[in-house]
């Protein structure tokens, strides 16, 4: 495997500083950790915008979240059609072997894949239409989100999808059998976040208002 090439010197460095810092002074966590396996109590889907850091968000160490992130933070919905599904599967370890009990979708802030679909859905992304696009077939989960969405100006309408991704994800999960079964034997709870990246801000989706509201 010819293309393959060393670790860039920056991130050895880091590795390093880690390893004789962090590692050293909680060695016997992380034994502990790899000997016992992994009993996370919640399950993370969210954006691979590096951006979007979830254990700091929640000031949380190794073990604690069983962590999925993609494109927008989307879910599909249940497919069993015998093809590759990364997100899919995450979903299914997490509640069926993990049994965790909560799964968390965290939208953000200026989120690149959600203005693709946005400008797509406009009409004003061609490129993203193409059968060949990844990104274009992957955002298509979000569609009925756009769908949804009111008259206003782009600014107003961009925000809304990027919330619309949250529930849609949300609306996919339950259409696991193995999501819904575990949340209405009260084993499971789902949350939608949204966090903007700039202000630091987190907002909870509340079902009985139907709205985004500042935790």
């Amino acid at each position: 495997m010819q293309f393959a090439k060393p670790l860039p010197e920056y991130l050895v460095k880091r590795y390093h500083g880690w390893k004789a810092t962090t590692y050293t002074e909680n060695r016997s966590w992380y034994m502990r950790l790899a000997e016992d396996g992994q009993h996370p109590r919640a399950m993370v889907i969210s954006c691979c915008d590096s951006r979007v850091h979830v254990t700091s968000i929640f000031g949380a160490d190794q073990g604690e979240f069983f962590i999925h992130r993609n494109i927008a933070n989307l879910v599909p919905p249940f497919t069993p059609d015998g093809q590759q599904h990364g997100t899919s599967a995450a979903v299914e370890y997490a509640v069926t072997a993990l049994k965790v009990a909560h799964v968390v979708v965290m939208g953000h802030s200026s989120c690149g894949g959600v203005l693709g679909c946005f400008d797509m859905c406009e009409g004003k992304a061609p490129q993203l239409d193409e059968k060949t696009s990844f990104v274009g077939r992957w955002m298509d989960i979000l569609r009925p989100g756009y769908d949804r969405l009111a008259e206003g100006d782009d600014k107003t309408r961009l925000r809304a999808l990027e919330k619309e991704a949250v529930l849609v994800s949300l609306e996919n999960l339950m259409t696991f059998p193995f999501v819904k079964q575990a949340v209405d034997d009260g084993m499971l709870s789902l949350h939608g976040l949204w966090n903007h990246i700039g202000e630091g801000t987190l907002e909870c989706y509340d079902p009985a208002t139907r709205r985004f509201a500042a935790v």
